[in-house]
């Protein structure tokens, strides 16, 4: 059989044995009982033309949970809004994986290793 060590990855086997790590387990968020993994979200903010970065966190929700909340770096030549980028994700993604708000940064808080440091930007959300 097939031995892990837990390191709080998540990942799939494709149809040829290999296996992809797509995120981590603590950062995925659970809405309304819906496992959301925020490299998916990630993925889709990332396709429009005027978001550079983006990242994406749970926060406390009374009613869900938990809700995705995005810190997106624009463009240089960025000029749409937060509604305007909203709303171009919902229309993209499914119900369960819709956006409470998205947040404009100038940059992503990095460690040294250059990962997203989530917690950081969830303690920021809290504080506004």
């Amino acid at each position: 059989g097939k031995r892990f060590i837990r390191t709080g990855d998540v990942g799939r086997f494709d149809a040829d044995g290999f296996l992809t790590l797509f995120d981590r387990k603590k950062d995925m968020i659970i809405s309304g009982g819906f496992n959301i993994y925020p490299s998916d979200l990630e993925a889709v903010l990332r396709e429009h033309p005027l978001v550079a970065e983006a990242a994406v966190v749970g926060v406390p929700s009374v009613a869900w949970g938990e809700t995705p909340v995005a810190f997106v770096v624009r463009q240089p030549e960025g000029a749409a809004s937060a509604d305007e980028i909203l709303q171009w994700f919902n229309a993209r993604v499914g119900k369960t994986q819709r956006l409470a708000a998205l947040q404009f940064v100038t940059e992503l808080p990095r460690s040294a290793i250059g990962k997203v440091l989530k917690r950081e930007l969830r303690e920021r959300y809290a504080k506004a």
